[in-house]
């Protein structure tokens, strides 16, 4: 509903012994103008929302004292009102008399329109806002009744629509919040977030506990949520709503909202993660397994070798799987969640060590493997020379050969076989020296 403005203030003019007709009728015009405006605010208030929200609630707090004090204002304000409405009632009648009034009347006309003119009644006598100089019974002019009109007018507005704006903006808001926040918590126990289960669930908790108690403070207590724009602000309810509780609230709730759509996201991809857990944890295990079948044929093929023991599959980490598809069994999403995260880094680096551990352990193997095939090479080397049936080379062939080809193989004796191999067949493919100087 639309704000009632202030009253329009009063036009002074200096004081005169007696005001001539025409004066008398321009005052009383202006007069009446100001009344029309006057009773037009004073109705527009008596009807505004805010009022009747106030007058029918249970209020608490600095809304009760300022409410109350603002009823007392609204008393004298009627009382004062009324008592303007008898003056001008009166002037208006003596006035109404004839058309050329007499002195005596013109002497009385100037008497009502003038200071003084108004007796205060007892209802607005010591009121809020009357000022201490006005007592009941006491007199006042027309004039300084308008100014005191206008100013217990503004401070009851002033608490009126500052109430008013804060009813309609925050218990709305706070109910939309409370849905969505409802909404969050179904869609929150479907995926296992619940109180005293997961973080998450328990901040919902708090969040309505919240809202609950916010909302009953703002119904009570509307002016405890109303940010003044200071004393320089002259229209009235100059401010706006206090919404840092409802912001801070809104801002929990939409990070839990994040949260619990990212267990969301785990409950559909879980078991496409699950199948690959289990994937790479069977390829380590298959890997663990070549790598200790490796170390055996290892010892028994190769003499004098340090193998590196071969451990068996991570218990742990089985344990751990198992235990993420029996989350997911229960639908305990929040829990599956950081569980898979952990479990698929350690799984890789499973992997990854038993892939190591393979490696160490066949070595010996590799390097048997490379001497055999140097060997075979510089015997291929010294075929296409013709050097082949070369009695010192033969013996040499064979002993190396012997040592890589039976088991257990000493390596260190083998690879000094095959070295004297090579040396042998380097010195028999050099070409004879020509004047002196050798070739290679």
């Amino acid at each position: 509903m639309g704000v009632p403005g202030p009253f329009p203030g009063s036009a002074g003019r200096p004081d005169a012994p007696v005001l001539d007709r025409e004066e008398v009728d321009r005052a009383l015009a202006r007069l009446g103008a100001e009344y029309e405006a006057i009773e037009t605010s004073l109705l527009a208030l008596q009807d505004h929302a805010g009022r009747r929200l106030l007058e029918g609630a249970e209020l608490s707090g600095v809304t009760k004292e300022r409410w109350a004090e603002t009823e007392r204002s609204l008393a004298v304000l009627w009382a004062l009102f009324d008592a303007y409405t008898e003056v001008l009632t009166a002037a208006r009648e003596l006035r109404g008399r004839r058309r050329w009034p007499s002195a005596e009347e013109l002497a009385e006309l100037s008497a009502l329109l003038r200071d003084g003119a108004v007796t205060v009644p007892a209802a607005a006598g010591d009121g809020p806002g009357t000022g201490e100089e006005l007592r009941a019974g006491g007199r006042i002019g027309l004039e300084e009744l308008v100014g005191r009109l206008n100013g217990l007018y503004a401070r009851s507005l002033d608490v009126i629509v500052a109430a008013d704006a804060v009813w309609s903006a925050l218990p709305a808001r706070i109910d939309l919040l409370a849905e969505e926040l409802q909404r969050t918590r179904s869609l929150a126990h479907s995926v296992g977030v619940r109180p005293g289960e997961h973080p998450a669930g328990d901040d919902l908790e708090r969040i309505t506990e919240e809202l609950t108690r916010l909302r009953a403070r703002v119904i009570a207590d509307p002016l405890a949520f109303w940010v003044s724009s200071g004393a320089g602000s002259a229209a009235p309810g100059g401010g706006r709503p206090d919404t840092a509780r409802y912001d801070r609230a809104a801002r929990a709730l939409e990070d839990i909202r994040r949260e619990v759509a990212a267990v969301l996201d785990v409950r559909q991809d879980a078991e496409r993660r699950l199948m690959l857990l289990r994937d790479v944890l069977s390829r380590a295990d298959r890997t663990l397994t070549e790598a200790r079948q490796a170390r055996g044929e290892v010892l028994a093929k190769i003499a004098a070798s340090e193998v590196p023991a071969v451990s068996g599959p991570s218990t742990v980490l089985h344990e751990q799987l198992a235990a993420a598809a029996e989350y997911r069994r229960r639908a305990q999403w929040h829990r599956l969640s950081p569980l898979l995260d952990s479990l698929e880094e350690r799984a890789e680096d499973e992997l990854q060590r038993a892939r190591e551990s393979l490696t160490a352990v066949t070595a010996p193997l590799a390097v048997r493997a490379e001497l055999r095939g140097r060997l075979d090479a510089y015997r291929a080397r010294l075929a296409r020379h013709g050097l082949a049936g070369d009695p010192l080379l033969m013996e040499r062939y064979d002993v190396a050969r012997r040592m890589l080809w039976s088991a257990p193989c000493d390596l260190r004796a083998a690879e000094q076989a095959v070295w004297r191999y090579q040396e042998a067949a380097a010195e028999a493919v050099v070409p004879e020296p020509r004047d002196g100087r050798g070739e290679p």
